[in-house]
């Protein structure tokens, strides 16, 4: 399904200024027709200018009556439920409509679709993509020219004529150059899996200059490394034809693995790593109760911080995660600092709150929900090792976390009768601490397979390295 979508403002840029559209109309599309539409003036609660009056020919005294942007947000919402957001120069379009709902503290996010760009591709070599020009140039007539509905209507029959040239539109392709890409990853591809063997590590991709282009780990790394030349990923396929060479490093354990991977590439940055590439945490959740005794959340930067829940490398990150919890866990905006003190939650409008905000839920059945969470997210004990196999038959692994952080991993031989959690941490690498390396060993821990052994109050007895 798709949302085509055109507004109307009182303004020219989409840096953020409450009540700046003026009209709205939505044409929701199944990819044959339309199938549904809804259209309205807004009142934007400020002044609309002669300039913007006489383009849109929309006046201060027509939408003086005309419901508020917070009104018909939960109809656009609805209307664009599960829809690709289409329209002509979709970044002013969403844009707008973004930063309107980010003033009500939701998070409005859609896939997009941008007819202009749609249009220089498959019709190119026009003199102008505006959709005035475009659509004259084509033989669609507008009726209602910077009107939400007249310019929808036109976008919406450009989009169909689109989707037809773009049926019968041929997929070129550079056959020389992958031809050659193919001939040469195939002969490289039985080198480099003769390389890698069927076991827990992670595994280093080398170019020519033996720089490191990739770093992955896999339980099986040289099945993973088979999934790599079966990728029919454009990215991928390019990434195969700067390949040269490779190295690993066996860790028996995959929580080793995945500690492991994380600190590679950050210390190496390789050009094909797309994740975990950043060393500075900026942001975190902090978690504390208020005078009333209702459990917050609150974004603020490292150097604010009281008590962490989790750390991210931007605001938009942490906002992203926060927002999620709101959905999951029915949270308030206003208990996790994303609205003013005063201000009514959007969310409980639009019933996604239960109501802490207005006196309708009781804290303690609030803050069941927020507990969950922070359990979710905490050790079990401040200072644990986790047990696991090694490299080999006869050696045991282990990873520590001190004072509630991960604090590094290492090896000894399976026979070694441990009874000190001393013994332990003297077998234990020290590694560079990354506030993500917490997240994976709290993620990995979930699944409930290895030996917790808790270094706060350790086992008497002499067998309690034994898993």
């Amino acid at each position: 399904m798709f949302a085509i979508i055109d507004i109307e403002t009182c303004a020219g840029k989409f840096e953020f200024r409450k009540g700046r559209i003026t009209e709205i109309c939505i044409l929701k599309h199944d990819g044959l027709s339309v199938v549904d539409k809804f259209t309205t003036l807004v009142n934007p609660e400020c002044n609309i200018s002669p300039y913007f009056a006489g383009l849109t020919g929309i006046t201060n005294e027509m939408v003086a009556d005309a419901p508020k942007f917070h009104e018909i947000a939960h109809k656009i919402i609805e209307m664009t439920e599960g829809c690709i957001f289409v329209a002509h120069n979709v970044g002013f379009d969403y844009g707008f409509i973004k930063e309107e709902f980010q003033s009500l503290g939701y998070k409005y996010k859609r896939d997009t679709l941008c007819t202009v760009r749609l249009s220089r591709k498959l019709i190119p070599g026009r003199i102008s993509y505006s959709l005035g020009h475009l659509c004259a140039s084509l033989g669609i007539e507008i009726f209602g020219r910077h009107r939400a509905e007249g310019d929808a209507v036109a976008t919406a029959q450009l989009f169909d004529l689109l989707i037809q040239l773009k049926a019968q539109h041929p997929q070129y392709k550079n056959k020389g150059v992958e031809e050659i890409m193919v001939r040469r990853v195939d002969k490289i591809k039985q080198y480099i899996l003769n390389k890698l063997p069927e076991e827990c590590g992670v595994y280093y991709f080398l170019n020519q200059e033996k720089e490191i282009i990739y770093v992955g780990k896999s339980n099986n790394m040289y099945n993973r490394a088979i999934s790599h030349f079966n990728s029919d990923q454009y990215k991928g396929k390019k990434m195969l034809n700067e390949l040269y060479d490779v190295d690993f490093v066996a860790t028996g354990s995959e929580l080793i693995a995945l500690l492991l991977e994380s600190e590679e590439i950050k210390k190496h940055k390789p050009k094909y790593n797309r994740v975990r590439k950043s060393e500075n945490f900026s942001h975190c959740i902090d978690h504390f109760r208020d005078k009333s005794g209702i459990i917050r959340f609150k974004i603020v930067t490292s150097e604010e911080t009281d008590s962490p829940l989790l750390w991210f490398t931007s605001y938009s990150s942490a906002r992203e995660r926060l927002e999620n919890w709101l959905e999951e866990y029915n949270l308030c905006l206003r208990y996790c600092g994303l609205t003013d003190e005063e201000a009514q939650c959007f969310n409980h409008q639009i019933k996604k709150c239960n109501g802490i905000c207005a006196g309708e839920e009781e804290i303690k059945e609030y803050n069941k929900r927020a507990i969950k969470i922070v359990q979710n997210f905490s050790f079990p004990q401040k200072s644990f090792a986790i047990l696991d196999k090694g490299r080999h038959a006869n050696e045991h692994s282990v990873v520590l976390v001190e004072e509630s952080h991960y604090a590094g991993y290492g090896y000894f031989d399976s026979f070694e009768p441990i009874t000190h959690a001393e013994e332990l941490k003297g077998y234990v690498k020290r590694k560079t601490f990354y506030h993500d390396s917490d997240d994976l060993v709290r993620h990995f821990l979930k699944q409930g397979k290895q030996k917790v052994v808790n270094l706060d109050t350790p086992p008497a007895d002499r067998s309690f390295t034994e898993i």
